[in-house]
């Protein structure tokens, strides 16, 4: 799974109809102030790991921009399917959607 584990360690605990932010999982994953890594990280999936990258957007509610439309659809499609709503201007509501992690206690 490589040096990016614990990220997709996190990623992999949001539940099916909830969105984290790329800020959010870098905390959780121990990497504060590092939201971009997160991107990078999700990046790197080769798609044979069972990580479920789509659930996780930017700190504005939107699917952040990639070179290649194709993959914003995919996101798109796959939050519409487990019944995440976006607003007219192609957001999703942070408070509706935003996953709330239990905090584990030690």
């Amino acid at each position: 799974m490589s040096g990016w584990a614990p990220v997709y360690r996190v990623v992999k605990r949001i539940p099916e109809g909830r969105v984290s932010t790329y800020g959010q999982v870098a905390a959780l994953a121990g990497m504060p102030r590092a939201a971009r890594q997160v991107g990078y990280a999700l990046h790197a999936l080769s798609g044979d790991e069972n990580v479920p990258w789509h659930r996780v957007i930017n700190a504005k509610g939107e699917i952040s921009a990639r070179a290649e439309r194709t993959y914003a659809d995919l996101q798109r499609s796959l939050l519409e399917a487990e019944g995440v709503g976006f607003d007219r201007r192609g957001r999703i509501d942070l408070e509706t959607y935003g996953w709330k992690p239990r905090v584990r206690r030690k």
